[in-house]
Formats: C-alpha cells, sequence, structure tokens
C-alpha cells in the first residue's frame, strides 16, 4: 500500500465499514512509518468510545480485535452495535458535537473567524476538517503544530495542483510538510511546484539540489542572485547558469 494510502487509512479515511476500519487501524497502529503509527493510534484513540464498545460487542468481531483493545482498556459492551455497515469514525461526514471544544467569539473579519473556528476545535476536529474543509480553512491548518493536522491536509481529496503550489511557496509549513509534497510523483509532474519547493528556504536541501535540475534558465537566474534560499543551493544555480551559456 502507497504511504499517501496508508497514511489516509491511518486516518480513518479509506475504509467503508466498521470491520475494515477496525483492521486496518490495527495494522498501520505498527506501520515502520512513525507518522503513520501516531496517526493511526490518534485515530483509535478518538473513535467515540460507546461505539467501540458496542461494536466489540458483536459476534462477528474477531477474537484478535477484542484483545487488541482488551490491552487498550476497552472491553465489549453490553448491548452489540445492531450495524457495521458505517465506519465508526466517519472522516469525510458532519463535524460530531464532541469534536468541538468551547466557542470563541467570532471576529468581524472573514478569516479572523476561520482562525477561531479552528482554534475551538480539538486534534480531532482539526483533522476532520483537514480533511473536508474549505481551502481557506486547509490554508490554516496545513501550518497546524500538530504534524497529524498537517499531514491530514495534504491527504484531502479537495486538493488541487494551484494549492499545492501555494503550500509549496508557504515559508511558514513545517518541513515535513514541504518534504511530503516534493516525494509525491503526482505533484511533482508541474514544473511550479517544483519551481516553488525549490524557492522555499525550508525545502530539504538535498530535495532542493535534486530539482534544480529541472529548473529553466530563467528561473536558474533568479535562483543565483535569491538570497532567501541556501547559500549552496544559490551558488549551485548560479554555476549551473554559467555553465548553461
Amino acid at each position: 500500500m502507497a504511504r499517501d494510502i496508508r497514511l489516509q487509512a491511518a486516518q480513518g479515511g479509506m475504509a467503508p465499514r466498521a470491520h475494515e476500519q477496525i483492521a486496518l487501524l490495527m495494522l498501520l497502529v505498527d506501520d515502520a512509518d512513525p507518522e503513520i503509527r501516531a496517526s493511526a493510534d490518534e485515530t483509535l484513540k478518538i473513535i467515540p468510545r460507546s461505539s467501540l464498545e458496542a461494536f466489540l460487542a458483536r459476534s462477528d468481531a474477531t477474537p484478535e480485535m477484542r484483545e487488541f483493545f482488551a490491552d487498550r482498556g476497552v472491553m465489549p459492551g453490553v448491548t452489540p452495535a445492531q450495524h457495521a455497515d458505517e465506519p465508526l469514525l466517519d472522516v469525510h461526514g458532519e463535524l460530531p458535537q464532541d469534536l468541538v471544544g468551547e466557542e470563541v467569539p467570532g471576529g468581524d473579519e472573514p478569516r479572523d473567524s476561520t482562525v477561531q473556528k479552528i482554534a475551538a476545535l480539538n486534534i480531532a476536529g482539526r483533522m476532520s476538517l483537514a480533511m473536508k474543509g474549505t481551502r481557506e480553512e486547509r490554508a490554516v491548518l496545513v501550518r497546524d503544530p500538530n504534524r497529524i493536522v498537517a499531514a491530514a491536509v495534504l491527504s484531502s481529496p479537495k486538493l488541487n495542483e494551484a494549492e499545492i503550489e501555494a503550500i509549496a511557496k508557504m515559508a511558514n509549513v513545517s518541513e515535513d510538510v514541504l518534504r511530503t509534497i516534493g516525494t509525491s510523483r503526482a505533484w511533482t509532474k508541474s514544473y511550479s511546484v517544483v519551481h516553488a519547493l525549490v524557492r522555499n528556504p525550508k525545502t530539504p536541501l538535498a530535495m532542493s539540489m535534486n530539482f534544480l535540475q529541472r529548473i529553466n534558465d530563467r528561473d536558474l537566474r533568479g535562483l543565483s542572485t535569491n538570497r532567501n534560499i541556501p547559500e549552496v543551493l544559490r551558488l549551485a544555480a548560479r554555476k549551473k547558469v554559467v555553465i548553461d551559456k
């Protein structure tokens, strides 16, 4: 399973049924990738306990599932869930009320309202909003200090190339976000995205140096005098301009 698909599954967004969602999360909580492990663990923690207990009380919940959650202090409930046709945590649906924190009074400016709305959410709520929210909301959430929330933005099915380019230009996103963009074959097919990554001083240097081979002469000249990027990258661009002449 590709990393981006595993990450989305770890955030609870791939499985249409409860059994599949739980089985995937149990698998991914031991994934070799630490970010995927952490994401799967966080998703397991935010599944409503009552829903989980009712699911485990079903006759078709496997012994392995019951043992796994018993180690986490969750036991089967008294009344089994009648249906398991839906995931226990729907990251694509409306935000449940228990994911929303205390209300923050709204401001007059639209952006203030967005920031205040996000500030009123806990981690689970921010992850859900990152997957299904608006472009403006994603622009705020991609800079979230919690790596799992920022990663959830990059898993949103609503993302398009223009938005990825805009994120790649942000100097206030984490290096992890830029690394994820830079390792995506789909996103780096775009010259604009690659150019934005190379110009971003927070992009890992090895990645920027590798992408330098794809930069055209005009943009290389711009990079050769750009003092916002690392000096070694600027000198490499300058050298390439001279060689190409």
